[in-house]
C-alpha cells in the first residue's frame, strides 16, 4: 500500500476528476433495509444510517431520495493527511455556484455534486489542473 501525496502543488498539477456512469442519492433506512448492501457508501448518524446509492437501485427499493448526484472521483493519490486540496476544490467549485459533498477515501477524494452541474464541476476540476 501507498502513501498518498501531501504536496499541494503536486496535486493540483496532476488533478484529473472522473464521473462515475450512473446517478447516485442520498437516503436514510433502516440498517437491515434490502439497500444497504447495495450502498456505495454508508454514514453511521445518530439519527439513521445514511446510504448513498445508485438511484436505479433507490427506485427499485422504493426508497425516498431528495438529492440526485453525480459522483465524480479525483484520479490525484492524496494522502489523507494532505493540506490544502480539500479547501482547493471545494472554493473552486463553491465560486462556480456548485455545491459538493465530499467523501474521502484510502487513495481518492469523491465529489457528489448535483447530477445537473456534473459537467460544469468537471470543468471547474480540469481548470484547477491547468492553473497549476
Amino acid at each position: 500500500m501507498t502513501t498518498g501525496s501531501t504536496d499541494l502543488r503536486a496535486m493540483l498539477a496532476t488533478l484529473e476528476a472522473t464521473k462515475r456512469p450512473d446517478e447516485y442519492v442520498y437516503a436514510v433506512v433502516d440498517r437491515d433495509h434490502p439497500v444497504v448492501p447495495l450502498s456505495a457508501a454508508t454514514v453511521a448518524e445518530d439519527e439513521g444510517l445514511t446510504v448513498v446509492l445508485r438511484r436505479p437501485d433507490a427506485d427499485t427499493h422504493g426508497v425516498r431520495y431528495e438529492f440526485v448526484a453525480a459522483w465524480l472521483t479525483l484520479t490525484v493519490h492524496s494522502s489523507l493527511e494532505a493540506v490544502g486540496l480539500t479547501a482547493a476544490f471545494s472554493t473552486a467549485l463553491g465560486e462556480a455556484g456548485i455545491s459538493c459533498n465530499v467523501m474521502a477515501g484510502f487513495h481518492h477524494d469523491h465529489l457528489l455534486v448535483p447530477a445537473t452541474d456534473a459537467g460544469r464541476a468537471l470543468e471547474v476540476l480540469s481548470g484547477l489542473r491547468t492553473q497549476n
